[in-house]
């Protein structure tokens, strides 16, 4: 297990404990949205890690190795915030690959990743099956857009100072400095889908290493 403090570990338990309370049985989906920067690869292994705790079996993914060809995903240009936002994720073979036979359970095999980014090819698939109760944790930006909403059971959503977040979590993330490119698509995101008042729990992350909750006003 992880050197963690006490309160680290803490929260990490009670938000493990509060997703298992509502979802105990079957195949279930968790995701873990956020801007670049709030360090998403990191708090859902270290849920994932505390999920599976007791002996509830875990699987992890990103939508990050589902991204399309670099020449699809900069088709409208280098610097296009739409581009980024409408074009960077092959949504079609997430779903066919990953999220569709993973909620079949039963002996359907699921793939957690297809392709690699550094080489930009597809990676040969690795097909994996696993227990009738099971949890998918899957991290990555856009995840709370309209058409990926309805699939998940329960959904994280990580609040930061942008700043100080994506200083400290340029090696975690990738999320060094980068063009409007990027920031262009977090608002297009962010103004088309409003993640945050829709997730389940809202975290703020900006300190890594004390994760607090928020609980935001529904009046």
């Amino acid at each position: 297990m992880p050197l963690w403090s006490a309160d680290k570990r803490a929260f990490f338990d009670s938000l493990a404990d509060e997703f298992l309370g509502f979802y105990t049985r079957g195949r279930t989906l968790l995701s873990v949205d956020g801007l670049d920067g709030s360090c998403r690869a990191a708090f859902a292994d270290a849920l994932a890690e505390r999920l599976g705790r007791n002996g509830h079996a875990v699987f992890r993914a990103s939508i990050d190795d589902f991204l399309r060809p670099k020449s699809e995903r900069l088709v409208r240009g280098v610097d296009s915030a739409e581009g980024y936002y409408q074009d960077s994720y092959d949504y079609d073979q997430f779903r066919r690959v990953l999220i569709e036979p993973f909620r079949l359970g039963g002996s359907a095999g699921f793939v957690t990743a297809a392709f690699d980014a550094q080489r930009d090819t597809p990676v040969v698939m690795e097909w994996k099956t696993g227990p009738q109760d099971a949890t998918l944790i899957v991290d990555g930006p856009f995840l709370g857009r309209p058409e990926l909403r309805g699939l998940w059971h329960f959904s994280v959503w990580l609040d930061v100072d942008v700043d100080k977040a994506r200083e400290r979590c340029a090696t975690v993330d990738g999320a060094a400095p980068r063009s409007e490119r990027y920031a262009g698509g977090e608002r297009l995101y962010l103004a088309e889908a409003n993640p945050r008042t829709r997730a389940s729990a809202i975290v703020d992350n900006t300190d890594a290493e004390r994760p607090r909750r928020i609980f935001a006003d529904s009046c």
